[in-house]
């Protein structure tokens, strides 16, 4: 039924955070689910996890070709650490590799240094797409740093009008309503390795910088994956439909499944709009795979 855009394992179990699952962990939850494949997002970045190699997720795909689809990810520090670095033959590489987006990107610096604009630079010019991760603080988190009303990502898609950019995570979807403050754009770490933070759970009274950047650039894609997804369209559920259906040719069901019994709820909310009639079946098929086989060349 769905096909999953955003998602993560590792070959063997690595300790720490979160406990990602193992491949054939991740394909028994999908099959209890639904999804009948699923993107593999490797992790490189040393802020959030033991960086994998983007061959570990080609063998998962070579071992599981009919449910994996490998996605390919570098650090914009990587080679020289600077913004001069040549991503381009690298990502021509493993685009012919069969990686079909190049994420998840989230080290923790700001969207616009220059490092990280050319990693997105050599992105367009490879004809690949970015999925990121944000945050709101520069220091002791993961994802890359924007402001409040999202304004480095404006200005990134307007640099970059050929890239396809997905937005996913807190501070990305925190603003499909105008923000309450600017505290409730995500978590953080605290100093005893929990995290602290909230996220906008009131209806959406007035549209934020989200729907907005939808409607200026048409290469501003909608990544679903993880729980503050979830809360953007069920924290409101007369305007989450009508987002979904504006917008239903750019959005895109996925997971982020981070450990084996993560709660996925995302799923039982569409085939609930669905089956009230909230969204429509073209609605539904198109955000839960329709876009994902166009998108990734799914027969």
């Amino acid at each position: 039924m769905f096909i999953d855009i955003h998602t993560h394992a590792y070959r063997r179990r690595v300790p720490f955070v979160t406990g990602f699952c193992e491949i054939h962990e991740l394909l028994e939850r999908n099959a209890s689910i639904g999804i009948d494949r699923c993107c593999i997002l490797p992790i490189v970045s040393p802020e959030i996890y033991f960086p994998q190699t983007n061959e570990e997720i080609l063998d998962m795909a070579a071992e599981y070709p009919d449910r994996v689809v490998p996605f390919c990810n570098i650090d914009p520090r990587t080679l020289t650490n600077s913004p001069d670095a040549d991503f381009v033959p690298v990502l021509e590489y493993y685009k012919e590799k069969g990686c079909r987006g190049i994420g998840e990107v989230m080290p923790n610096m700001e969207l616009m240094d220059p490092k990280v604009q050319n990693l997105f630079r050599c992105a367009e010019k490879a004809g690949m797409s970015i999925t990121y991760d944000g945050s709101d603080v520069k220091t002791g988190d993961f994802g890359l740093y924007d402001d409040p009303g999202l304004p480095q990502l404006e200005h990134t898609l307007q640099r970059f009008p050929k890239l396809k950019i997905f937005g996913h995570g807190p501070v990305f979807w925190s603003e499909i309503g105008k923000l309450e403050t600017v505290g409730s754009r995500g978590y953080v770490f605290n100093h005893d390795g929990g995290q602290v933070g909230r996220l906008p759970k009131s209806k959406i009274t007035e549209e934020g910088a989200v729907p907005r950047l939808f409607r200026l650039y048409p290469n501003l894609l909608g990544d679903l994956s993880d729980f503050t997804a979830y809360n953007a369209f069920a924290r409101d559920e007369e305007y989450g439909p009508k987002f979904m259906t504006e917008f239903q040719d750019r959005l895109y069901f996925g997971t982020d499944m981070c450990f084996p019994t993560m709660p996925v709820p995302l799923p039982e909310l569409m085939i609930r709009w669905n089956n009230e009639g909230r969204i429509s079946d073209e609605v539904f098929y198109k955000i839960a795979r329709g876009n994902a086989e166009k998108f990734l060349g799914l027969n």
